[in-house]
């Protein structure tokens, strides 16, 4: 078990990817920007009504794909919903990348299911990890599981994780300071404003009000360590001021981080349940078989 078992501490975080680039980067609403009296016209308050329509848009279907360097690359789709907290499903699949390879490896095909929770998320991991785990197909992550394992930054990964919105996205813009519109585009058949800036990802954690000073320079140091310092951020937005596409590009130590993620069906009704416990094992209880095995594996 201890070699799956490391396989699915690495995977845990692809399926993590896949809901933070669904949902935003960066941090919560920033409600002391706002300027009475803007015009429409000028893009930061044009952003600021589309941050704030498409987060009290409840839910939509989903569709992106997302390169991490030589990570991971995969595609995502399903329906997320972030009126209170964020629950939803997705089906991911690994096209390439060292996260892709181990899935494969480990007799899996490439696609799982993840089902997300207001307190954590389940991954069904298939046929072949069932076989080494009891006949148990999926795993359970507690955010507060994950955010002991981030260490000081595992607090601020828990807030953003429980409380994104696709609306933040937008809001990752407002909060750069530049942010230019590009212009008119159609996009799968939508009409579309096109709206554009930079995002200094370091800067943009400071303004998390919630992290303390400890926390805040470990996240730093992270971000740091993953080579990540800006991002170009890119959306597009209907004449309902609602998110209908969005891109994020960028670069880590391990090559090129890009994001696309389509959104549509606002307020569809999303239902999501438990897989039985029958056929659930807990991801603390695997590192925990991990290290009682007394392995070394990494």
């Amino acid at each position: 078990m201890t070699t799956m078992t490391v396989r699915r501490v690495c995977l845990s975080a692809a399926v993590l990817a896949a809901l933070t680039s669904v949902a935003a980067c960066g941090g919560g609403d920033d409600t002391g920007s706002g300027a009475g009296g803007a015009v429409k016209a000028d893009p930061i308050a044009a952003l600021r009504s589309v941050q704030k329509k498409t987060s009290g848009a409840s839910s939509a279907r989903i569709e992106g794909t997302t390169v991490m360097g030589t990570t991971m690359s995969m595609k995502q789709t399903g329906a997320m919903d972030w009126s209170d907290g964020m629950t939803g499903a997705m089906e991911i699949t690994y096209t390439g990348g060292t996260m892709g390879d181990a899935l494969k490896q480990s007799g899996g095909d490439g696609t799982m299911q993840a089902r997300y929770f207001k307190d954590g998320y389940v991954a069904n991991m298939g046929e072949a990890f069932a076989r080494q785990a009891g006949g148990k197909h999926w795993i359970r992550y507690s955010y507060d599981d994950l955010a002991r394992l981030a260490g000081a930054s595992g607090e601020v990964m828990k807030d953003q994780l429980q409380s994104s919105t696709p609306g933040q996205g937008v809001q990752a813009l407002l909060a750069s300071g530049d942010v230019k519109k590009v212009g008119q585009e159609d996009v799968r058949g939508v009409a579309t404003t096109h709206y554009s800036g930079t995002v200094d990802v370091a800067e943009l954690s400071t303004k998390n009000s919630a992290v303390d000073a400890d926390q805040l320079a470990e996240l730093k140091k992270q971000l740091s360590d993953a080579g990540i310092t800006t991002e170009k951020v890119d959306i597009w937005v209907d004449k309902d001021e609602l998110l209908v596409k969005k891109t994020e590009r960028g670069r880590m130590k391990t090559g090129e981080l890009n994001s696309t993620v389509f959104y549509s069906d606002y307020g569809t009704d999303v239902t999501v349940e438990e897989p039985p416990a029958s056929d659930t094992v807990d991801f603390q209880k695997l590192l925990e078989q991990q290290q009682g095995s007394g392995a070394g594996a990494s």
